[in-house]
């Protein structure tokens, strides 16, 4: 009979952060910029624009490759132009272990955690699942 680890039974919500910041679609890159610094995270999610949209995300990545690179004034480039969306999301009672392999497979660093509802309840890092599972 085959034992399971104790990190087998490790779920998205055990490692997941819970703090969630929000900027509207119609923002400028300098403003997700200044509260990216301001609020010392890589991440904001876009809110939803009525009820049959999705939820997007924006990272330093994309600011990087979509502005920075590119030589465009963030004054100039709005939110929706350069965010994901809609945004990778995994349950929070995912396995870890499934959502380090969705991750990976999708070549992300991050995904939007939600509920059995499709609410969003917090981010959660490649870096936060593979962590969790070695000190398990």
């Amino acid at each position: 009979m085959t034992t399971r680890s104790d990190h087998s039974a490790l779920r998205v919500s055990d490692v997941m952060g819970t703090d969630l910041h929000t900027i509207d679609g119609l923002a400028t890159a300098a403003e997700a910029m200044a509260s990216m610094k301001r609020l010392q995270i890589s991440s904001l999610v876009v809110n939803r624009r009525h009820d049959d949209d999705e939820l997007g995300l924006i990272t330093v990545s994309d600011l990087a490759r979509e502005v920075i690179t590119h030589n465009r004034a963030p004054e100039r480039v709005n939110v929706y132009e350069i965010m994901s969306k809609p945004a990778l999301t995994v349950r929070s009672g995912m396995l870890a272990r499934y959502a380090v392999r969705l991750l990976v497979r999708f070549g992300v660093s991050r995904a939007l955690v939600i509920d059995d509802e499709g609410s969003p309840l917090g981010l959660v890092t490649l870096r936060d699942l593979v962590l969790g599972l070695s000190a398990a």
